[in-house]
């Protein structure tokens, strides 16, 4: 059993009690202030800002805040060289992480000096900074005026990575290197003059994720969170993602004869619920991330509905 312990500041604190809150459960140990159970983590957060994270998930859970560990010194991964904004430089982001329904997608995307105020005028933003409606517009044009390439992990093949215990973090680097290298194949003798990655993890797990991978994109990568605010080609690339997974989602919400919502959210449980009376568990693993804590909350919903009828 996995049993990982990082430092939280205050503001990161807040963020992870809101995360988890709908898995809480009394915190019973001393010291202890908060305690969340997902089906297969246990989260523990102490008054001196220590997090534990206990069971088979403590390093997907982990991951996500490991970029906020206050006991690790600052990342140099994230000294940018002077005047990066303006630099050529390939940018790389991922959505669909934290979505019960629907893949993960993963997009990368050059945007050379001489065409940064293009991809201004385009609209590249954060793509959290946008609405759906506006994404759906200008991603068409992001894809015909810069070299890039979007990657859409079917379900089927997450899950059986989840199985296996593969976290999200290991995932999510195995897409970013492959869109990497699929974009750097495009330019073919330009070299951008640098590669930035929107950080979910740190240097050296992402590194150690990708290890066994025959080609490994690693010269003049920098890693940043926030990494949208950084270069507009990663305000591109988060663009691209999100709009590869709002396709991936009509696609989806036809399939199922319902509308699939965003988010993992209560609603989420009920819409999820009401597939597997309509179609059935085994349906519902094909269009979702089965180890999200969702699968079991959706199956009591329909256990209480039986039980009523």
């Amino acid at each position: 059993m996995s049993n990982i312990v990082i430092t939280l500041q205050k503001d990161a604190i807040n963020k992870l009690l809101t995360h988890y809150a709908r898995y809480e459960i009394p915190a019973k140990a001393p010291g202890m202030v908060f305690a969340a159970a997902l089906s297969d983590t246990r989260i523990s957060l102490y008054k001196s800002g220590k997090v534990m994270f206990q069971g088979g998930g403590a390093v997907r859970e982990a991951e996500q805040w490991q970029q906020n560990d206050a006991s690790q010194p600052p990342r140099k991964s994230a000294l940018l060289p002077a005047g990066f904004d303006q630099l050529s430089v390939l940018g790389s982001d991922e959505t669909g992480t934290g979505d019960f329904f629907g893949p993960i997608t993963v997009a990368a995307c050059y945007i050379s000096a001489d065409q940064i105020a293009l991809a201004q005028e385009l609209g590249c933003k954060d793509s959290k900074q946008l609405n759906d409606t506006f994404i759906r517009k200008v991603a068409p044009d992001i894809k015909a005026a810069f070299p890039h390439s979007i990657l859409v992990l079917p379900m089927a093949k997450y899950n059986e990575a989840t199985d296996k215990k593969w976290s999200q973090g290991k995932i999510k680097a195995l897409l970013h290197n492959q869109a990497l290298k699929h974009v750097l194949r495009k330019l073919g003798n330009e070299k951008p003059d640098a590669i930035l990655i929107d950080q979910f993890a740190e240097k050296s797990i992402y590194y150690r994720h990708i290890a066994k991978q025959k080609e490994i994109v690693e010269e003049n990568v920098y890693f940043a969170t926030k990494a949208e605010g950084l270069h507009v080609s990663v305000a591109a690339a988060s663009i691209l993602a999100r709009n590869a997974f709002l396709e991936e989602m009509d696609k989806l919400s036809e399939a199922a004869g319902v509308t699939i919502p965003k988010g993992a959210g209560d609603k989420v449980d009920e819409v999820a619920a009401r597939i597997i009376r309509v179609k059935g568990a085994d349906y519902l693993r094909t269009i979702t991330k089965s180890h999200f804590a969702n699968t079991q909350k959706a199956v009591k919903i329909v256990e209480r509905l039986k039980d009523r009828s």
